[in-house]
């Protein structure tokens, strides 16, 4: 019994300690920068120095390798551009955890030579789990132009010919500036950024909740360029186009071991050239009425952007960033109309000309300012941030309309004034606590305050008087306020990462006019949960992600006033106008080989309240306006691919596929419908002999349709040149968007008693040519490099 019982007792402390199988963690940093270093190959060896284990470290240069035999072994930590570390380490029978603490490399000088030659053939798209990141300054077309440009070649994104934005064909996505929101994503206000101001764009389809959770689609983040080399550095880039195009983007920086200054600066100066026509039968009494319409547009802006800041190093744990943006924008749009009217027996019944003169002025202006805390305890961080946005715009139309046929005839001028202001504040701060190298808990809380006025007056010229046209004239007020809070928790145990979150966000919003034609107010509050999941198998990994979202009306879509530039068409805001939320879940798998990188993922999206564009007609004008319906369900496939197969050819496939249902009605009028679409993109960069590389672009959208409106399939194809010179100190790029004219957007809209085909083309072709020069007037080696601030 006694030998039993041992036996027994063996048999446990056996199984007991098979169950406490060793594990190793630590952390990576910087040695100079003190930052994290993702993807660092860790490998553990026993003495007879066969592999126990290896890993990488992820993106907070965290590691963590299990399953160790006790005894002596060796650790090694090697990555490009850094020497190789090498420590002895012993496992210890019993212990079940061996806790490193922080590993710091340091930079070798001559694997950087190489790196900094070798830059080129980077890929310029970073495929991971949770992300996809888009490095501008590898990709030829894309240093060129402005954020619409390099929007236009990022995964998943799409950029439509009149500047709207959408993820995966979706349209309900948040965009943002360096993490936060930004006048400059309005009104197609992105056009304004230089291409070359932006570092990296970022993809985020499942957000966490660490982020807000507007947008049903996702988030897309613009990174801005900020300084990282020490000394004096910076970079002067000039561009010439026809259409014209000009532009002119000087930067200079500062770092040292105590600050770090770092600036942008814009002029520009561009033309673009519209063409829009129209076909239109409407039936009016039983009686057919034809309208062949034309639209030419000559348009003129001049920009001028400012963005100058600084970072405070106060000690190795404390930093201060201040910043301030100014954009100040001025447009000279021509317009010139022609309405040719046709009877039951296509004779032409009359012919009208309208001609448009307006010139709008913007001034958009941001102050930033962010304090930064860390702490012994690695990855333990505090920030506080702080943004004021505040803006103007005066916008006038004068508008000359006459008759041609059957007898001459001038009709009275009219002439429209919309002016607009808005001042927005936000305040946020968030805290990281790593309970372990493993488990991280986040929390923070934010509010954001905007008030918006809009004065709108339209006036009609009856001989020297002007008088209020069609009852218009009206200053409304609106005010929006946000309080979010929200916590997280991540962890890894063996090969299985989870991350959840909840996330509160309380809304307040009203709308006032002067004439109490729109006095609305609205409270909503929301729980808004994330589940982050995947698993890592042997080059290869597989995640689960869902989160809820909520889509809020922008503001142009809730203004009811309307432009008078078109005599037979008027888009007007809708006050009544509700959120949409959604249910999006993603299942995402990321395999990479040698030379290729494959991201297949499917995903499924359930929106309640979807919005979408109604149109109807009314005393022979057509409105259009946002409605909510009931609902939207999206189920999509998507496959991102990066083939390499030679060290100077790179390749980037991309393929969405979606079915939608959408099911509601308005103003009695069905507006189910299901139908599925198809987008896709291909890309191809080859680096050529002499520091010469090509890139080609071409751009699919598949046709797509509601039950009021059918957009036919859309193409484009871009391409450009480069060349690399002066000593690698200068870089000259020629590229072609939009080249042969083929992005054309050509839609037909069916109503009970009309019929309209229409065909857009707001840009035509532009080349372009740009030189950049970049100069760093210090040695790297003679100024100690300092740690990045928070917000790089």
């Amino acid at each position: 019994m006694k030998t039993l019982i041992t036996s027994i007792l063996i048999l446990f402390i056996s199984m007991f300690s098979f169950a406490q199988k060793a594990a190793v963690s630590g952390k990576v940093l910087d040695n100079t920068t003190k930052e994290a270093i993702p993807y660092v190959t860790v490998s553990i060896q026993d003495n007879t120095s066969k592999t126990a284990a290896v890993g990488v470290t992820d993106d907070q240069g965290m590691f963590n390798l299990e399953e160790l035999p006790s005894g002596k072994l060796t650790i090694s930590f090697s990555y490009i551009g850094y020497q190789n570390y090498i420590q002895t380490l012993e496992i210890i029978s019993g212990k079940p955890k061996t806790e490193l603490g922080i590993i710091f490399l340091h930079t070798d000088a001559v694997q950087l030579n190489a790196v900094e030659v070798v830059t080129g053939q980077k890929t310029s798209v970073s495929l991971k789990l949770d992300k996809k990141v888009f490095e501008v300054g590898k990709d030829v077309l894309s240093q060129n132009g402005s954020a619409h440009d390099v929007l236009n070649g990022v995964p998943s994104v799409t950029v439509s010919p009149t500047g709207g934005i959408s993820l995966r064909g979706n349209s309900s996505v948040l965009v943002l500036i360096n993490g936060r929101q930004s006048g400059l994503t309005q009104s197609n206000s992105l056009d304004q950024i230089a291409a070359d101001q932006i570092e990296r764009i970022e993809v985020i389809t499942n957000p966490s909740s660490r982020y807000d959770a507007s947008g049903s689609a996702g988030i897309i983040n613009i990174i801005l360029k900020k300084n990282k080399k020490s000394g004096f550095s910076g970079q002067v880039r000039l561009v010439a186009g026809s259409p014209n195009d000009s532009r002119l983007n000087p930067s200079i920086n500062f770092k040292s071991d105590k600050i770090n200054i770092f600036s942008n600066f814009g002029i520009r100066s561009s033309d673009y050239v519209g063409l829009y026509t129209t076909n239109q039968s409407t039936m009016n009494n039983g009686t057919p009425n034809y309208l062949n319409h034309v639209q030419n547009e000559d348009r003129h802006d001049d920009g001028k952007l400012i963005y100058l800041g600084a970072d405070y190093y106060i000690d190795e744990h404390r930093t201060i960033t201040a910043a301030f943006l100014k954009n100040a924008t001025k447009d000279d749009d021509k317009t010139r109309l022609l309405y040719d009217y046709s009877n039951a027996n296509h004779t032409r019944d009359s012919l009208l000309t309208r001609e448009g003169k307006s010139l709008e002025k913007r001034d958009y202006n941001q102050f930033e300012f962010n304090y930064t805390q860390t702490f012994k305890k690695p990855s333990k961080k505090w920030t506080i941030d702080v943004q004021y946005d505040w803006w103007n715009s005066d916008k006038k139309w004068n508008l000359s309309t006459q008759r041609i046929y059957p007898e001459a005839l001038a009709y009275p001028g009219i002439r429209t004034n919309s002016i607009g202001s808005s001042k927005d504040l936000l305040v946020q701060s968030d805290f990281i606590l790593p309970i372990d190298t493993v488990s991280v808990f986040e929390m923070g809380v934010k509010a954001e305050i905007r008030k918006v006025s809009s004065q709108f007056l339209a006036e009609q010229q009856q001989e020297n008087i002007w008088t209020i046209y069609q009852n218009i004239d009206n200053d409304l007020n609106y005010t929006e306020t946000i309080s979010s809070a929200y916590a997280q928790y991540s962890n890894k145990f063996k090969r299985f990462n989870y991350m959840l979150g909840l996330r509160t966000e309380f809304t307040k919003i009203a709308i006032t006019d002067i004439k109490n034609t729109y006095n609305d107010d609205k409270k909503y509050n929301k729980l808004f949960p994330t589940v982050n999941l995947s698993y890592k198998f042997e080059g290869s990994t597989l995640q689960l992600n869902y989160s809820k979202r909520i889509n809020r009306p922008p503001l142009y879509a809730l203004y009811p006033f309307n432009e008078l530039t078109d005599l037979n068409a008027q888009y007007i805001g809708n006050p009544d106008l509700n959120p949409s939320y959604s249910d999006v879940f993603e299942l995402a798998f990321l395999k990479a080989w040698k030379k290729l990188t494959l991201n297949p993922s499917v995903y499924y999206q359930w929106e309640s309240g979807y919005i979408q564009d109604f149109t109807y007609r009314e005393n022979d004008i057509f409105f259009t306006t946002p409605i909510n319906i009931q609902h939207e369900i999206r189920r999509g496939i998507e496959l991102s691919t990066l083939y390499n197969p030679l060290k100077w050819l790179q390749v980037n496939l991309e393929m969405n596929f979606y079915h939608f249902t959408q099911k509601g009605s308005y103003q009695d009028e069905n507006l189910d419908y299901s139908g599925k679409t198809f987008t896709g993109r291909l890309s191809t960069q080859v680096k050529l002999p002499s520091k010469f590389s090509f890139q080609g672009r071409y751009n699919f959208r598949g046709a797509q349709q509601n039950a009021q409106t059918r957009n036919d399939a859309l193409q484009s194809l871009d391409f450009g040149l480069s060349k690399i010179l002066l000593k690698d100190k200068a870089t000259i790029v020629f590229d072609v968007t939009n080249a042969f004219d083929l992005r054309q957007n050509k839609s037909t809209t069916t109503g009970t008693d009309y019929y309209i085909t229409e065909n857009s083309i707001p840009n035509a072709a532009r080349y372009r040519l740009s030189f950049v020069y970049r100069f760093n007037l210090t040695d790297p080696k003679a100024i100690r490099q300092a740690s990045s601030a928070n917000r790089n």
